[in-house]
């Protein structure tokens, strides 16, 4: 029973596993007294284990899931460490590229995030000027700080020069509708890199399940450096999470509310973690999204992982209204320095999404690029 404990926790969560391959006692033991989701920790022969409480098929006690490696923070882009991938790489398809096959279906929130200690590769390129109706946004793409070392063992891309012209009404409204963020950016940072927080990668391949990884998860091996960033095939160096070194040199702090770290793409501004309580004044603190990981078991079998919620794909989230300071776009009516006046404006946050997945507004064309 002991050797049980040694495999890949996407094995241990398989609804096929059978009835004489339970969980040993201390996986039992070591949920006791805890609810679904919480981290957990127990002894094995080869050393201690993390993971979090989850109810497996056939079982009726929660029971400590093994994620592999050491315990990682999963709110927003504090996440750090790395799990195993469990992926393979398919046939080309008709698009010339690979799909990657991955079957996890548990994650830490581990990241193994690169050192950012690599110069630019060159001198960052940024211009905004206004034509029209229109806020015209030239950059290079070339972080103003440092980055990861790319190609590295998670990304096999390197960093190159880009061109972007990107238009954004100078005078956003909002629309009558939601309109989510597909695989594309959501908007660009004043430095010239975009904000990207969408990995192109399904379960076992399959983009039509909508079952997508969360970049931020740990399940599957991005390579993010220490930016949360990393490097498309384009060369395209983007954020998938908190754009740490942009914001160090932003000044970005907690007692002060947050200075316009960029753009997205229907053209309202961006900004970081913190404003004012109520949008319009008071106290300056940490804003909150609205979302929290799901509640017990995702569905099983066909192009379902199966496994319970916890944040390895997109799909584990849903958006509480009331719950936090924003809406299902990370973002509000609100007073800025940039708009003393008042406007909508989105977040980043800590916690999921850390990087906006819809948009209140129409965004711009220019901001659909392919991705892999």
């Amino acid at each position: 029973m002991k050797a049980l404990l040694m495999l890949p926790a996407a094995l241990l969560l398989a609804a096929g596993h059978s009835a004489q391959a339970r969980p040993p006692q201390a996986a039992f033991e070591a949920c006791q007294n805890s609810t679904a989701g919480s981290a957990c920790r127990m002894q094995t022969p080869k050393g201690e284990l993390r993971g979090s409480c989850g109810m497996p098929p056939r079982e009726s006690r929660l029971v400590c899931m093994p994620a592999g490696g050491h315990q990682g923070n999963r709110a927003g882009g504090r996440m750090q460490g790395g799990m195993s991938d469990h992926s393979q790489q398919s046939p080309r398809g008709g698009d010339g590229r690979g799909t990657r096959q991955h079957t996890v279906v548990q994650s830490d929130g581990d990241l193994h995030l690169v050192a950012a200690d690599t110069p630019p590769i060159t001198a960052n390129r940024m211009t905004v000027k206004v034509e029209g109706n229109n806020r015209v946004l030239i950059a290079n793409g070339i972080s103003d700080h440092n980055t990861g070392a790319f190609p590295n063992r998670g990304n096999p891309h390197s960093i190159e020069t880009q061109s972007y012209r990107l238009r954004v009404p100078v005078n956003p409204t909002l629309s009558n509708r939601v309109t989510p963020l597909t695989l594309g950016d959501f908007g660009i940072s004043v430095n010239g890199v975009p904000f990207d927080p969408g990995a192109a990668e399904w379960y076992r391949g399959d983009r039509s399940s909508g079952w997508q990884y969360e970049a931020l998860s740990g399940a599957v091996a991005l390579g993010l450096d220490e930016n949360h960033a990393h490097v498309q095939p384009s060369g395209a160096y983007h954020y998938h999470g908190l754009p740490s070194l942009l914001l160090a040199g932003l000044n970005v702090r907690s007692r002060q509310h947050s200075p316009q770290i960029g753009w997205a793409a229907d053209g309202f501004p961006i900004y970081a973690l913190y404003g004012y309580a109520n949008g319009t004044s008071g106290d300056i603190r940490e804003l909150q999204s609205g979302y929290r990981v799901k509640a017990g078991h995702r569905p099983s079998g066909g192009s379902n992982p199966g496994g319970h919620y916890d944040g390895t794909f997109t799909a584990d989230y849903e958006f509480v209204k009331g719950q936090g300071d924003l809406d299902e776009c990370n973002g509000r009516y609100a007073v800025t320095p940039e708009y003393p006046q008042g406007t909508y404006a989105y977040f980043l946050t800590n916690s999921w999404p850390v990087i906006p997945r819809c948009f209140k507004g129409t965004p711009s064309a220019d901001f659909k690029r392919g991705r892999p």
